[in-house]
């Protein structure tokens, strides 16, 4: 699976403005930690790319459905499981570095565009570790994501979760003004 045809594949799929950033997101913070690991950096920002694109289409199959539409694509097995287990509820074991790097960005970035969005200027820029660690402790904020996963999927990694949360805000940095994160 390329690049290319990935993007097409979640444009195709992906209509909403706010999940097509998501997956933009989720791939920048992929691509960065695929150069941290000197893995495939391509694969690696498929895999992000794509974690989600059958969400909007099949949310109550999500990932189910768009993993076997992958597998239909030809798309390689270590993308589509580390897709499958990103979810927890699929119970799919995340095995590879790439798998686990999926699982311990997913939530972060999510709340991490969240925290941009409260900010007066919401700008990635403003955005430090100590302001995200203070909403994690504001259970209102954000009430959907769960806390315990991305703390979890720092552990998996093997990463220091302060540590974690300052590698995706460098990681989004690059990419702010397309994820609407920098006015």
């Amino acid at each position: 699976m390329t690049y290319d045809k990935a993007l097409e594949l979640l444009l195709e799929y992906t209509e909403t403005p706010g999940l097509q950033k998501h997956a933009y997101a989720v791939e920048a913070a992929m691509r960065a930690y695929a150069r941290h690991f000197k893995a495939d950096e391509e694969r690696w920002a498929v895999t992000g790319l794509l974690h989600d694109f059958d969400y909007e289409k099949f949310p109550e199959t999500h990932p189910y459905k768009g993993c076997e539409l992958l597998r239909e694509l030809g798309v390689e097995e270590d993308i589509v499981t580390a897709i499958m287990g990103h979810a927890t509820y699929t119970g799919v074991p995340r095995e590879s570095l790439m798998a686990k790097a999926l699982f311990a960005v997913d939530e972060l970035c999510g709340f991490i565009t969240a925290v941009t969005l409260v900010r007066p200027n919401k700008s990635l820029g403003e955005v430090k570790v100590k302001s995200v660690k203070k909403k994690i402790k504001d259970k209102r904020f954000a009430a959907k994501v769960n806390r315990e996963e991305m703390r979890q999927g720092a552990e998996e990694l093997n990463v220091d979760f302060e540590t974690h949360i300052a590698f995706v805000i460098d990681a989004l940095k690059p990419v702010a003004e397309k994820l609407g994160l920098n006015p």
